[in-house]
């Protein structure tokens, strides 16, 4: 965090589950401005709840953006590669706010809310912590204002996500829509705690789990009632292993605005030959055609030795690529770590090293996820 000589530090800004963490003994951290848990109990017992039971996580610091208008949809499909004509109310779609490069401004999810008795159509993004005044500034830049309502709703509601494979059966008794009907990438408007809220079937683990956006005074008694029935309270330490685990995307170090989707293995969301003009349409056609210069691959550290971000990644005595994200698989047992190199160094099986603190270690390329939900 920067300050001009002489001027008092931010101070970063609390959810309002901060003092519901401080109960439970969080160590807090600052994130992106704000300040977090980033750790309860341990980042391998916590992660280890989550692949086995459950854990819950305050992400309330993420960016929530409310759309509405007549041609939201339209004017929408204009600013991802992603095709958001074909999403049916109650469904969502990861995709990436891209540059003219084609290089990725931010990752982000947006549900589509269906239309209101006016024919206006509704939705909510949810965008990095880091990047929402960025992400905000760029989406209203490139919207037609006329006829488009939009609304930040980061710093008035509480996020919250239930992950692990009984997030249902924990969740269920304060919802009174059906989640065994929501299906993975669905969301729904209910009743939580007798407050109309959202519950959406995504998140961050590689786990079935739920995102659930409510008024503050519900979220507090909803995180409380949660951790009383026995979910584990996850930091963010637990959350950046279970997402290294499946593989997902850290914006600000596996994608940033110098790489594009296509080389940090994201062309399933890019639909060029489903939909029309995109911002970075041309740069991707582009490269798809002239072919990639590097890719996003998954590293298995053959040993104890941990690749952390901005390791070197050597072959035959050189540095050909830069590791991202590095950390020991609590449920692998082993350091794992995503790397971009040269595409034909990629396949699965490369005989790789990774420097650390000047001596090279080996490692091997292997597919991603790391983990899968069912088959560890």
């Amino acid at each position: 965090m920067t300050q001009s000589p002489g001027s008092q530090p931010t101070r970063p800004v609390r959810t309002y589950l901060f003092e519901a963490c401080r109960e439970l003994n969080a160590r807090m951290t600052p994130f992106a401005g704000w300040e977090m848990p980033v750790q309860f109990s341990g980042i391998t017992q916590e992660h280890q709840a989550v692949r086995t039971d459950a854990g819950i996580f305050d992400i309330s610091h993420m960016g929530k953006f409310s759309f509405k208008g007549k041609h939201l949809l339209d004017q929408l499909q204009a600013l991802v590669p992603s095709d958001l004509s074909r999403l049916k109310p109650g469904q969502a779609q990861y995709t990436v706010l891209l540059t003219p490069d084609g290089t990725i401004i931010d990752d982000w999810i947006f549900y589509y809310q269906g239309q209101n008795s006016a024919g206006e159509h509704r939705g909510l993004a949810i965008v990095n912590a880091a990047t929402r005044d960025r992400d905000k500034a760029w989406i209203l830049e490139h919207l037609n204002p006329e006829g488009l309502f939009f609304r930040d709703l980061t710093q008035n509601r509480v996020l919250v996500a239930l992950q692990g494979p009984r997030a249902a059966e924990y969740l269920q008794p304060f919802v009174t829509a059906d989640l065994s009907k929501l299906s993975a990438f669905g969301h729904v408007e209910t009743i939580v705690l007798g407050q109309p809220s959202i519950v959406a079937r995504t998140g961050y683990t590689g786990e079935d789990g739920f995102e659930i956006m409510v008024d503050p005074p519900i979220g507090k008694v909803l995180w409380r009632s949660l951790v009383e029935a026995g979910v584990t309270p996850c930091g963010l330490g637990a959350r950046d292993t279970l997402r290294l685990e499946a593989a997902m995307a850290l914006y600000g170090q596996d994608i940033d605005n110098t790489t594009t989707p296509l080389e940090a293995g994201l062309k399933w969301l890019v639909h060029l030959d489903r939909k029309g003009d995109f911002i970075g349409r041309e740069a991707l056609e582009r490269q798809q055609q002239d072919g990639l210069t590097r890719r996003l691959v998954g590293l298995k550290m053959e040993g104890r030795h941990i690749a952390r971000h901005g390791y070197p990644v050597v072959y035959n005595g050189e540095q050909v690529g830069e590791v991202t994200s590095g950390a020991p698989s609590p449920t692998l047992g082993y350091p794992i770590a995503l790397a971009y190199v040269p595409p034909e160094l990629g396949k699965v099986g490369t005989a790789l090293q990774v420097e650390i603190r000047g001596k090279t270690y080996p490692a091997v390329v292997v597919k991603k996820p790391f983990y899968r939900r069912g088959n560890g």
